[in-house]
């Protein structure tokens, strides 16, 4: 009864108490330190009693201390916690969320904005001195739900975060994005003077058509210092999305399916946020194999047995050798959902892996299947014999824009396009890459399964609204090594490296070219230490 009136009582944690876990991690909040995941529950303090009584305040205690851990591992109201590179630290950065809650963002959307909203801010160095936050919500009128200045910790504002409710009227994005302009980033509220050390950002989150204009928002932003991102989800207007973020688009401008997976944007904005001093350390690089720090900077490199590409920064993954002999097979979503400028895109992450490859009748091989409500194939295995033709072909596949018929065409590929007939060779490693953005009109389990059993190497690249256990349906083992996802078409291309390095099928290392090759390293090595 001690120990559940004192969890009720919530005293402070007594000094020596923080003496007792000092080193792990994580743990307590130092002494003098804001404490940024929670309320405060005290350890267990011992008092006169009986040596069973004082036994039991030792056991409450390692399980308070274990309670404590345990919520702060599980992040802010049970979502895991957004992983970061330990040397990733937050530019100072005044920060403005402006939030669309017009009629058309029904309530449990809403919900998924705001954990969006708390998900970034979890990446962030909350502080009068490092980041501030603020949140605009709007519809036909304008609410500022607080400002820049009215939370200092990041548990406050993560709670503040949670009580904001939708307005459900109309949608006034240009009244919003002025207020934000005017009221939101003035001194009055918070905000710090215009300087080179403190960025000025509003992340505008919106699904519809705006009721007003938004002409002069860029200018009027741009004047005041103000960086723009614009969120666009569902039926949103593209065109006024492009109208309201900051230069350059393409990093100002991103797009959802729905709701459902606006948090997969988290990890972009942490990133836009995070100042570091080494890229490699962080991850934040394009090095496909090995990064190499330099001051501000880094370098790429490759593994034995590759070669850095022209680009500086791909590796050419199957290069040499009777061992790179690979039928390769792509199998692609042509659903409306998919959507004409995003297709294009997907045609490059196509071209993108059959560069890396060594085309040939001896070495790679590569077909196209495109599927919607059909399947179509547009070019076998071994009918374009080298890269240029194949990128060719790929250019000129026409969208075909109806549904969504995985299991279908999962079949077709299963059926058709490893036969021989279809110029598939013997013995020769079969590999197929499923890439699609919806969950399937059909059933895919018997065709996923039977490409696995019949020794086919299955990757499954999904975007946007893809069905992640459909995915790692069709995966091969490890799943964690064949599915790939990502919420943006245009960040396809860093899955599409991943890919150009897993496909290629090593050389056999009892090949005679293979052990010439060894020999001569090992005599170069030798002579190395010789002199």
């Amino acid at each position: 009864k001690d120990f559940i009136q004192g969890v009720l009582a919530g005293p402070s944690v007594p000094p020596q108490a923080l003496h007792t876990c000092r080193g792990l991690a994580p743990c307590l909040p130092e002494e003098g330190q804001v404490n940024t995941w929670g309320p405060r529950l005290p350890l267990a303090t011992p008092h006169p009693a009986s040596g069973s009584s004082a036994a039991m305040d030792r056991i409450f205690s390692g399980f308070l201390l274990s309670l404590l851990l345990l919520l702060q591992s599980r992040g802010v109201y049970g979502a895991p916690p957004q992983t970061r590179g330990t040397l990733c630290r937050t530019k100072p950065t005044d920060l403005v969320f402006v939030i669309d809650s017009s009629r058309s963002v029904r309530p449990h959307e809403f919900e998924k904005v705001k954990v969006f909203m708390s998900r970034v801010i979890e990446g962030l160095d909350v502080g009068p001195n490092s980041t501030r936050v603020g949140v605009i919500n709007y519809a036909s009128a304008v609410k500022n739900e607080f400002s820049l200045k009215t939370y200092q910790t990041k548990a406050g504002l993560l709670q503040a975060v949670q009580r904001i409710e939708p307005l459900s009227t109309g949608t006034m994005t240009g009244l919003a994005i002025q207020f934000a302009i005017n009221q939101a980033f003035s001194d009055s509220e918070g905000a710090r003077v215009r300087s080179p050390n403190v960025n000025k950002v509003a992340i505008v989150v919106t699904d519809g058509r705006p009721q007003d204009s938004v002409q002069e928002v860029p200018a009027r932003a741009r004047a005041a210092g103000i960086e723009i991102f614009a969120i666009g989800v569902g039926r949103v207007d593209m065109h006024i999305l492009r109208r309201i973020a900051s230069e350059p688009l393409d990093d100002h401008v991103d797009y959802v399916e729905s709701y459902s997976v606006i948090e997969k944007l988290t990890h972009k904005f942490q990133e836009a946020f995070c100042v570091v001093s080494d890229l490699c350390a962080t991850g934040d690089h394009d090095c496909e194999q090995i990064c190499t720090s330099i001051p501000g900077s880094y370098k790429c490199a490759c593994k034995e047995g590759f070669t850095l590409n022209s680009d500086g920064k791909t590796c050419s993954a199957c290069s040499g050798g009777s061992g790179s002999a690979l039928d390769l097979v792509f199998l692609i979503d042509g659903s409306k959902s998919v959507r004409p400028e995003n297709f294009e895109l997907v045609k490059k992450f196509i071209n993108q892996i059959v560069e890396s490859l060594d085309v040939s009748d001896k070495q790679a091989q590569v077909g196209l299947v495109q599927y919607s409500s059909s399947v179509r194939q547009e070019f076998p295995l071994g009918q374009y014999k080298n890269k240029k033709d194949i990128k060719a072909a790929v250019k000129k596949m026409a969208y075909m824009e109806k549904g969504t018929m995985t299991g279908q065409a999962l079949k077709y590929l299963v059926d058709n396009s490893f036969s021989i007939i279809n110029g598939a060779r013997p013995g020769v490693p079969k590999v197929g890459i499923v890439f699609t953005d919806g969950r399937s009109q059909d059933y895919i389990t018997d065709a996923a399964k039977k490409a696995k059993d019949l020794g086919f190497r299955m990757f499954a690249v999904g975007v946007g609204n893809a069905v992640e256990d459909e995915l790692r349906e069709i995966a091969s083992e490890p799943v964690a090594e064949h599915y790939f996802y990502t919420a943006d078409f245009r960040t396809i291309s860093k899955i599409g490296k991943k890919l150009q390095m897993k496909i290629c099928i090593e050389e056999d290392p009892c090949e005679c070219e293979s052990i010439v090759k060894f020999q001569t390293k090992v005599e170069d090595l030798v002579k190395s230490l010789q002199q």
